[in-house]
């Protein structure tokens, strides 16, 4: 240990959770030009204090290597996220008194000024088809657009469907669609991207300045609840990397980005190419690395790639018209180096990705499958046997899925599949790679409430709600490692373990989550994060020199 080294700064802790094991140690980190140079016991701290600039004693705060969460949509979840929360309301009177409040609440000039609100949960309209019928009282002659929960439908008042020119009758490059009524008129359910941007496209947007403050506030808000790093797996406008750039020049991003650009349904050749040649754009705090890519949409709207139909005799197509063609642009970039992020949620579309990684040639890229809810064995173990990633969402599982299946999700599916949910433990006992995250702003973003979920497989701090799959909890280790080690080998690089050599990053609690019960470390106190080695979130100050 060489003790002469300059040293940018020391960490002292009573716990810190150190190694491939994260084995706990009382004792420092020492941290030069952002990497760990040193680590040991509080009695050989005392040889490198005197060399540090700055010296850190957390004291029985528990230093964790930095979360990252694997999958998030800062920039995106911006336009999605606008007007009224609806998340968590699932009657249909409850959700039409809050939206008639809405609008008379909001300022604007009804039939001219857009209202917005997000979060809607399909449950509202139980058996009944999904349409605006059921907010004829409230919508009137409003421009409406409500994004659904999960991100992949929209319901837009009659007004707003007029004024955007929607007739149902217009073809798309991917099987999204205009739902219709029995008179072949839109019902107002628009499905999945490429059906949503007939809207999209003409809603008023934030000003630039005003996403690049939003997206400070956001990051600077998951910062404070222990994340240092995110994966952004959208790209929805193409100025979303002017904004990061902008934020940059304004001071460093509050958490770290690893961006990778979506290539829709429908993707041409010269698309595939301009996403390429973005992945040499970076920042200090950002680099574009990797590509999101989906196969399918989602089993609440019944867009989702079943090998069975749902409930509702849906959920029976790929996204890509024809899904070769998405096997292409995965080969195309596997064999230009640059790793994927597919969405799979359907057990067919899990199936069909899995086989097409499995088919590439090795040359030392991963290939993650995104959320895959539900699985039989025959795919689970398609997925390991083509060594690809996975990546879970916990919180999907606890906050929109009932134990007692009544929930939309659950009835679409039917028993069986709805038994095999969000798989977690499963997938590790198998040995895959299980990488942890949040969806944003499909759900909320704060790591130690999906750690604790992971966990108990119900909302963190909800003992009285039934737990879903309960044999799927993950142990307390199992859930910090997805957002830690297994997050880095999901991208396939090394990375999420305090160790000499590793990139200084920290999360630190005012408790251990490997002994804290799930519950009480959802609600654990940041005392700080650090990327790099410096400080972004200090709840506590720092001295030099200092003793332990």
């Amino acid at each position: 240990m060489n003790t002469e080294a300059s040293v940018d700064t020391i960490v002292l802790s009573k716990t810190i959770l150190a190694g491939e094991t994260l084995q706990e140690l009382d004792g420092f980190l020492a941290i030069h030009k952002g990497v760990i140079i040193a680590s040991g016991t509080a009695e050989q701290a005392q040889n490198w204090v005197p060399r540090a600039e700055h010296v850190i004693d957390v004291g029985s705060a528990t230093v964790a290597p930095g979360l990252i969460d694997a999958h998030i949509h800062p920039i995106l979840g911006l336009s999605m996220a606008r007007g009224l929360d609806l998340s968590g309301i699932t009657e249909p009177d409850a959700v039409q008194k809050a939206l008639a409040q809405h609008i008379i609440d909001t300022p604007h000039v009804p039939g001219s000024d857009w209202l917005f609100a997000w979060g809607l949960d399909p449950a509202v309209f139980g058996d009944s088809e999904s349409s605006n019928r059921l907010f004829d009282d409230v919508f009137e002659n409003e421009l409406v657009y409500i994004t659904l929960f999960d991100g992949h439908a929209a319901l837009v008042s009659d007004a707003g469907l007029r004024e955007a020119g929607v007739t149902g009758k217009e073809e798309l490059p991917s099987s999204a669609y205009v739902a219709l009524d029995a008179e072949g008129k839109p019902n107002g359910m628009l499905y999945e991207m490429a059906a949503m941007e007939l809207v999209q496209r003409i809603l008023p947007q934030l000003t630039f300045d005003e996403r690049v403050d939003a997206l400070d506030a956001l990051l600077q808000s998951m910062a404070e609840t222990g994340l240092v790093g995110g994966q952004m797996l959208d790209f929805g406008r193409e100025d979303s990397l002017d904004v990061l750039d902008a934020l940059e020049k304004r001071g460093d991003l509050a958490i770290r980005l690893r961006v990778s650009p979506w290539v829709m349904p429908g993707a041409t050749q010269e698309e595939l190419e301009a996403k390429l040649a973005l992945q040499s754009r970076r920042g200090r705090r950002w680099h574009v690395h990797g590509i999101k890519l989906m196969i399918d949409g989602t089993i609440d709207n019944g867009t989702a790639w079943l090998f069975a139909p749902d409930t509702h005799g849906e959920s029976l197509r790929p996204l890509w018209r024809d899904p070769e063609n998405m096997v292409a642009a995965l080969r195309f970039f596997h064999e230009h180096h640059v790793p994927t992020a597919t969405h799979a949620i359907g057990d067919q579309a899990v199936s069909f990705v899995a086989k097409a990684i499995g088919a590439l040639s090795e040359n030392g890229i991963k290939h993650r499958i995104e959320h895959i809810e539900s699985i039989p064995d025959s795919v689970l173990e398609e997925v390991v046997e083509a060594g690809a990633t996975t990546s879970l969402q916990p919180t999907h599982c606890t906050l929109y899925c009932k134990a007692d299946q009544s929930d939309n999700w659950s009835r679409r599916l039917g028993p069986e599949r709805a038994n095999l949910a969000w798989r977690t433990s499963d997938l590790r006992k198998a040995g895959a790679v299980v990488a942890l995250g949040s969806d944003w702003p499909i759900a909320p973003y704060d790591p130690r409430g999906i750690i604790a979920a992971a966990q108990t497989r119900r909302p963190a701090g909800r003992p009285d709600i039934t737990p879903v799959g309960p044999a799927q909890a993950l142990s307390a280790k199992a859930a910090l490692e997805g957002y830690t080690s297994q997050y880095w080998k999901s991208v396939g690089e090394s990375g999420g373990v305090l160790k000499v050599g590793a990139r200084a990053d920290l999360s630190i609690f005012d408790c251990n989550p490997l002994t804290t019960a799930p519950d009480d470390f959802a609600n654990a106190h940041v005392v700080m994060t650090m990327l790099d080695g410096e400080v972004v979130v200090d709840r506590q100050s720092v001295t030099a020199p200092a003793t332990h």
